[in-house]
């Protein structure tokens, strides 16, 4: 059984949402600190391409060990 949202269903949470103003009460960081911190969180590290070819260089000379 899927969930159907009519218009009329869709009409009431619309001004339900305006009655309570989530947006007046949303959460996040306030100061610079928290900010930055928040930015950060994607950040995976500036490392990730070399390690990667050291990787893939380790790979072919076990390849290569391998062969003799």
């Amino acid at each position: 059984m899927s969930y159907l949202r009519t218009p009329e269903h869709r009409a009431l949470r619309a001004a339900l949402i305006h009655l309570w103003k989530p947006w007046e009460r949303s959460t996040g960081p306030k100061s610079k600190a928290g900010k930055e911190r928040s930015a950060m969180r994607g950040f995976k590290g500036g490392d990730r391409k070399e390690m990667r070819e050291l990787a893939r260089a380790l790979k072919s000379q076990k390849g290569i060990i391998s062969c003799l």
